[in-house]
This record gives structure tokens, C-alpha cells and sequence, in this order.
């Protein structure tokens, strides 16, 4: 039997997150920027509000920064950067410090989940597996910053001696996006300080709250002021300040989480300087049925990459490619347990779906759905907007008898919505597939080996899941092909992002 649990992308066993005791910390829910060590409020005294997308209740204020504000916060970063105390430290050290953030992290496990789940909406559960998984990079790359070898090479010359250094590259800006307002920041910023960098932040307007709780543990785990400035702006304020993080002369590199669009925006604000960047854009994931799959594993495997977060993440599956001959059992699989999805307020038990994150996203999705609606497409479940609940839930959907000439066939939808593809033959699936400028995600189920082998090799993206769908740990290489983005987050290549390598030529030794 399948079960609306297999939705959720992180199993939170029993004793995983601990029960909330006595922290070391006050309230997490803070209301002001980090700059230099010191929580401040914009120079422009103003502020913006951040709401809950499920009840649209205010959940807090934060300062509304700008232009001057970012640029105090990249001389903090530089400042502590070019210190003796900081270029000082040892391996074991910066290693030190990481291991206290992420006890830190664990013992608020429970408090910052809440906090996600007021300012993005997500269900509660998927909050606290989040934070499972965003304390988890600290962990890996607490243990990653005393692995940060060089190499010996054999001289070409007998009096020589040759050698090559890593090192961090400087001061790195962090742009982060809404729907993993936790775990984007820890997979990025515990690479950064753990190459040796120090790191300026720049969370997503609708959820900076998250940010500056998990900013504040690592205050209280020790990192020396500077080491770690959080940035917090309105969404009109959002252009000038990733403008100056980009062009900064005292910012080495940039890393960004986001969309396509902006991304191509901060690339070419980078090309000025020859920034280090890395970039993790959209995707386009398509997510492959074969015939000799099996069925219930392709329909949990569906259930997992599409409806998590309310489909609003990168690796979400967006063209459900079926074969034919499968397809009528996995649609009425499917069917059966999207009808049993609950929609509602995160905070409340039994739901699993919550609202869209913002109105923006609620209308794109929206116009996606009755663009098919008008070309000829057939509505299977949903469809429509969950008004009784509030203004940005919509019903999880399933589109059928989709065509080339809809936007949902060529479109990220960053929603509930599965949009489903009939094929005949493994050519078609690939093509089809392969068919995008994007290539973040993609996924197959197949039970044919020389199939799986074949496909994999094929398949145009930088992640590919096959007979699964929850690809992403800390382990793992998380990046993309084409306009899906630069570089690689996570694992060990990680840490490459904010190092550079030295070679060092020592002559004369006869």
C-alpha cells in the first residue's frame, strides 16, 4: 500500500530532533540585520514585514537594507578575512567551531522548524526534516575543513621541489532563496567558513526570519565578529543589493540558489570582477515511467519529488513522461493517493500540502493550469484555487492528454501539479526529456538494467534519480547542466567552490 507519508523527503525518526529544552539562546525570532557582530536596523530606519502564506498573519519585522548597509557588511566579511586572528586559525579550529554551530543547530532543531514553517508555510514535518538535513551540512563540513589537502609533484628538474596549496578565496556573498530558507544557507555558508572564508548572507525577502536564527547560533558558537553578516531587504531593494555583492572589489566569489532569470542577472554583474560563482538555477526535471517499472515504487517516487514543499523546489518533478503501456495502472495509482493528500496550515496535524509561497507564484501557477485547460487538456484531480482555506492554497492537481503547444509542457511550474505525458518508446522519452535548456533533476523508473545504464547515460541533467526520487543528502554532488547553473554544492566537491589553488615552485635545491 501507498502512503501520503512517502511525500515527505526526510523521515524524521523518533529522537531525531530533540525535545525542546532550555536553550542557551533567548528567542530565536529576531527582528534585526547582522553586521560586524552587532544586530542593527537598516540606516534608513525602515522596515518590511514578513507573513505567514498560510493565515497571511504577520509573523515579524526585519530591517528593509540597502545599498550602504551591504556595503558595511562586505567591509565586516573583509576586515575579519584579512585579520591575523582569523587567517590564524587552524583546520582544527574553523573545525571546532562548525562542530559548536551544529549542536547549537540541534538543540534549536525544534524552534527554528517552527519559525520555517510561520514564514514559508511548509508542513510542520517537512520544517523539522529540513532542519535534519540543514544542520547535517554543518556537520559534514565540520569534518570536511581538515581535509583540505594539497598535493606533491614529481619536479621535471632534480632541484626542484613542487607543490600545491588550497586556500580560501576571500570573502564570499551568499544569495539564498524562500522555499529551503534553512538548509540553502548551511549548505553554502559551513562550505564557505570552512575553506577559510567569511561570508555575507542575503536571505530571501519572504523568509528571512530563518536566516537570522540560525545567524544567531553561530554568534553564540563562537564565530568572531564579521565572520558571518547577515543582509535582510525588502523585495525592492533586493536588485541593488545583489548588485553591489556582485561587484564589490572586496567580495571574491558570489553563490546563489534561485531562478534562471536572476541568475543570468548576477552572472553578468560578476563578469565584471571575474568573480568566483556558483550558481544553482531552475530545472525542468522530467521524470520517466517505463514499462518495466514498477509501479507503486514510480507512484511513491512521484508522490515525493512533486508534492514536497508544495512542489516549489528546483529538483521538483515537472513532465511526468509514461510509457503507454503502463500508464493507465500508474494514473489511477496516482490518483488514488493525491485524493488523499491534506491541505491546510502547516502547523496543524495530518496536513501535508501547504499553501504557495507567495501571490506571484500563486497566479503562475494558476495561469499554467488553465492555459492547458484551454488548449484541450483534461483535469483529472484539482484544478482550482482551495479559497475556503485562503488565498495562496491550491488543490494538488493532475493534468492529463498534455501537448507541446501548453506552457506546463515547457515550463517549470513550482506547484502541485503533475502534468502527465503518454509515450511509446525510450527514444521519445529521452528526446522529450532532453528537450529543455534547463538540466538540474531528472528522474526514471525502470527495472530493465541495460535500460537503466543506457538512459542514465543519456539523460541530459546533473542529478539523476532512478528508481528514486529523494536524491538530494549531504553526501552528494547537488548541481546542474546547461542553464541549471555553475559548480557543485554538498559532498566534498563543495568546499572547491571557496578554495583556490596555489602552486608553489621551490628552486636551487642542489
Amino acid at each position: 500500500m501507498l502512503s501520503v507519508s512517502r511525500i515527505v523527503r526526510f523521515v524524521v525518526k523518533p529522537g531525531t530532533i530533540p525535545a525542546l529544552q532550555h536553550s542557551r539562546t533567548m528567542s530565536l525570532l529576531l527582528n534585526k540585520g547582522l553586521i560586524n557582530g552587532e544586530w542593527v536596523e537598516a540606516l534608513n530606519k525602515k522596515k518590511f514585514d514578513v507573513f505567514n502564506p498560510a493565515s497571511g498573519e504577520k509573523v515579524g519585522s526585519v530591517p528593509d537594507m540597502g545599498v550602504e548597509d551591504t556595503n558595511s557588511a562586505i567591509q565586516a566579511a573583509y576586515d575579519r578575512f584579512q585579520s591575523a586572528e582569523w587567517q590564524n586559525l587552524t583546520a582544527k579550529e574553523r573545525s571546532g567551531l562548525l562542530k559548536k554551530w551544529y549542536q547549537l543547530l540541534n538543540e534549536n532543531a525544534e524552534k527554528i522548524a517552527q519559525i520555517m514553517t510561520s514564514e514559508s508555510g511548509k508542513p510542520l514535518i517537512e520544517a523539522r526534516g529540513e532542519s535534519v538535513y540543514g544542520n547535517s551540512f554543518v556537520e559534514w563540513f565540520a569534518e570536511e575543513t581538515r581535509r583540505i589537502y594539497g598535493e606533491i609533484i614529481p619536479p621535471p628538474f632534480p632541484n626542484r621541489q613542487m607543490m600545491l596549496t588550497k586556500q580560501p578565496i576571500g570573502v564570499a556573498a551568499l544569495i539564498t532563496p524562500w522555499n529551503f530558507p534553512h538548509a540553502m544557507i548551511t549548505r553554502k555558508a559551513a562550505a564557505a567558513l570552512a575553506a577559510g572564508c567569511t561570508v555575507v548572507i542575503k536571505p530571501a525577502e519572504d523568509t528571512p526570519l530563518t536566516a537570522l536564527a540560525i545567524a544567531k547560533l553561530a554568534e553564540d558558537a563562537g564565530f568572531p565578529k564579521g565572520a558571518i553578516n547577515v543582509v535582510t531587504c525588502s523585495r525592492q531593494n533586493a536588485a541593488a543589493v545583489g548588485e553591489v555583492l556582485c561587484k564589490s572589489q572586496n567580495v571574491a566569489g558570489v553563490s546563489f540558489t534561485g531562478s534562471t532569470a536572476v541568475g543570468k542577472i548576477l552572472y553578468s554583474h560578476c563578469a565584471q570582477g571575474i568573480k568566483r560563482l556558483g550558481l544553482e538555477l531552475g530545472g525542468n526535471a522530467p521524470f520517466i515511467v517505463f514499462n518495466s517499472a514498477s509501479v507503486d515504487k514510480a507512484v511513491a517516487g512521484a508522490m515525493g519529488c512533486k508534492f514536497r514543499n508544495c512542489g516549489q523546489t528546483c529538483i521538483s518533478a515537472n513532465r511526468f513522461l509514461i510509457q503507454e503501456d503502463i500508464y493507465p495502472a500508474f494514473v489511477d495509482k496516482l490518483r488514488a493517493v493525491v485524493e488523499k493528500l491534506v491541505v491546510g496550515d502547516g502547523k496543524k496535524d495530518g496536513v501535508n500540502l501547504g499553501p504557495l509561497i507567495n501571490e506571484a507564484q500563486f497566479k503562475k501557477v494558476s495561469e499554467i493550469v488553465e492555459d492547458a485547460k484551454s488548449k484541450g487538456a483534461t483535469i483529472l484531480v484539482g484544478g482550482r484555487a482551495k479559497s475556503d482555506l485562503g488565498k495562496l492554497f491550491y488543490e494538488p492537481t493532475i493534468v492529463s492528454d498534455v501537448t507541446p503547444n501548453m506552457r506546463m509542457y515547457n515550463e517549470e511550474i513550482f506547484g502541485p501539479v503533475v502534468s502527465l505525458i503518454k509515450f511509446k518508446t525510450e527514444e521519445e522519452a529521452l528526446t522529450v526529456a532532453n528537450n529543455t535548456n534547463s538540466g538540474l533533476a531528472g528522474y526514471f523508473f525502470s527495472e530493465d538494467v541495460s535500460q537503466i545504464f543506457r538512459v542514465a547515460r543519456k539523460i541530459e541533467t546533473g542529478m539523476v534519480g532512478i528508481n528514486e526520487s529523494a536524491i538530494s543528502c549531504t553526501e552528494a554532488a547537488f548541481g546542474g547542466v546547461k542553464e541549471s547553473g555553475l559548480g557543485r554544492e554538498g559532498s566534498r566537491h563543495g568546499i572547491d567552490e571557496f578554495v583556490y589553488t596555489k602552486y608553489l615552485c621551490l628552486g636551487g635545491l642542489n
